[in-house]
């Protein structure tokens, strides 16, 4: 009873929201040539590491010489878990006795965070990887490759008006992303629906995983048929409330190379370096590295998107690291860039108007 007053909450907030956005939409244009405003603001990105709150429930840093929000940090936790889902302990997943358990159990660990992005040159990624590696060891992926980075890709999903590219771009501190990743073609490896969610500075990341031919069957809002293996069967339901509730559906695939390292400390700290940004607009539900019509994204053409993720409390190496490497905070979203670029280059529709916020 409890578990269908939840989900009954859930529903109503997310039609709320719907047709919030529905009527905001209303003052927007479609159908012209792209305007885009590449007014990318940039932030410093220190950190006091004395001024750091990692309580539970309050995750949230506080900025140098301020205070931290907590009341109201408190209030948006439980406002996310009313309305877009609960992150309580009968409601985590549990993971099953797989050899993918403890991948599935490093994600868990990471499943409420902060994410900080930059865009940097080779040369300073260089000189961050030597840094790093007193502090953090590569993942368990980059330790068998030989170069350390492997290859991603991602199908995201988003309403034909492209409503969660919207948010992203206009700067909707409450928001969320759909999408299905993959770390091969092989068919026999699994796929992973994702929910990525960002709620004020608060980055939380839900996970199901799959097989590749249950992809498309799911995506039609169908269940999942009974399987030789177990999953994170609320993650899925969610997933598929999300696609129904903004008519959802595959908009463009995303694929880069990534270098990650991360820590195994208290305060945990992952490190990533994502190379060789591709899209490829496309409304399949296959996700796939290979084939044609790839089209090199311009943000990585002598580029590498770092990214810092922790929990808790901010290492002070991290400090040096920002303040030594002159480090500045870009709002880059891969998926949105991503868009904006196919829509200037013609590949997709409606056109954008809206300008980049951050």
């Amino acid at each position: 009873m409890e578990l269908v007053t939840v989900r009954v909450a859930e529903n109503e907030v997310m039609e709320r929201h719907v047709e919030e956005r529905r009527d905001s939409r209303r003052h927007t244009a479609f159908g012209g040539p792209l305007v885009f405003s590449a007014r990318i603001r940039r932030t410093s990105s220190k950190v006091d590491t004395g001024k750091t709150d990692i309580r539970p429930g309050v995750c949230e840093p506080r900025a140098p010489g301020g205070l931290v929000r907590q009341a109201a940090v408190a209030k948006e936790q439980t406002e996310f878990q009313a309305g877009l889902g609960s992150l309580d302990q009968k409601d985590k997943p549990k993971v099953p006795p797989t050899p993918l358990a403890k991948k599935v159990n490093a994600d868990r660990m990471l499943a409420c965070r902060f994410e900080m992005k930059y865009l940097i040159d080779e040369i300073r990624a260089a000189g961050i990887v030597r840094y790093i590696r007193p502090f953090l060891q590569p993942d368990r992926y980059s330790k068998l490759r030989r170069d350390g980075m492997y290859p991603i890709v991602s199908l995201y999903l988003d309403s034909p008006d492209l409503r969660l590219c919207r948010e992203t771009l206009t700067g909707q501190k409450n928001r969320f992303k759909l999408r299905i990743r993959s770390y091969t073609d092989e068919p026999e490896y699994p796929r992973f629906f994702e929910i990525k969610r960002r709620i004020n500075q608060v980055i939380f990341k839900s996970r199901a995983r799959v097989t590749d031919r249950d992809v498309p069957t799911l995506l039609t809002g169908r269940s999942l048929p009974p399987q030789g293996y177990s999953t994170d069967e609320d993650t899925l339901n969610q997933f598929q409330f999300y696609v129904a509730s903004i008519h959802a559906g595959p908009m463009v695939l995303i694929r880069y190379l990534r270098q990650a390292f991360e820590g195994t400390g208290e305060a945990r700290v992952r490190v990533t370096f994502d190379r060789e940004l591709c899209y490829k607009v496309t409304h399949e539900s296959q996700v796939r590295l290979g084939g044609p019509g790839w089209q090199h994204h311009t943000f990585t053409t002598g580029h590498t998107i770092l990214e810092i993720k922790f929990t808790g409390r901010y290492p002070a190496w991290l400090t040096r690291l920002v303040r030594d490497f002159e480090l500045e905070v870009t709002p880059v979203s891969k998926y949105a860039t991503s868009i904006t670029q196919a829509c200037r280059l013609g590949f997709c529709g409606p056109a954008l108007r809206v300008p980049w916020n951050g």
